[in-house]
């Protein structure tokens, strides 16, 4: 007896949880489709300062060649160009974040990286995926 397949909508609860994990590959759903509601849409330089300031007490400075976001500390800075971010994490929160979305986040590969700060790839990332990431970042940096 052949495997069946079974077809799930697009719209059901399990499909959005299989693409939430990044199950399934993102060619297989429309990003920009209104039954999504901006949910799956990619995320820019200023979805990610918009979402950053936002959070309580956060100002936004010059860090080096970047902009850092902060309150007491630094929790995140943001690329000159605008394709990239890095975020300050527990070492068990980044090893998390990179193994459940490689695609968008990767540990730093120098002292950094080993103490918890990671690059996350606005090319990839969607608006959900940064504001988790801002928010638990954002909660280390409380004073």
């Amino acid at each position: 007896m052949a495997a069946a397949f079974i077809s799930v909508p697009k719209t059901s609860v399990l499909s959005i949880k299989l693409i939430e994990r990044g199950l399934v590959p993102r060619f297989f759903y429309a990003v920009s489709s209104a039954s999504w509601h901006g949910r799956f849409s990619l995320a820019t330089a200023t979805d990610f300062t918009r979402i950053a300031l936002a959070l309580p007490g956060t100002i936004a400075a010059p860090h080096v060649d970047r902009t850092a976001f902060k309150v007491k500390r630094i929790y995140a800075t943001l690329a000159p160009d605008g394709t990239s971010a890095n975020l300050k994490f527990t070492i068990d929160e980044q090893i998390f974040k990179c193994q459940l979305a490689p695609d968008v986040f990767a540990a730093l590969d120098n002292g950094w990286g080993r103490q918890g700060w990671t690059r996350l790839s606005l090319a990839t990332a969607t608006l959900d995926d940064i504001a988790a990431a801002l928010q638990l970042a954002h909660a280390h940096a409380l004073p």
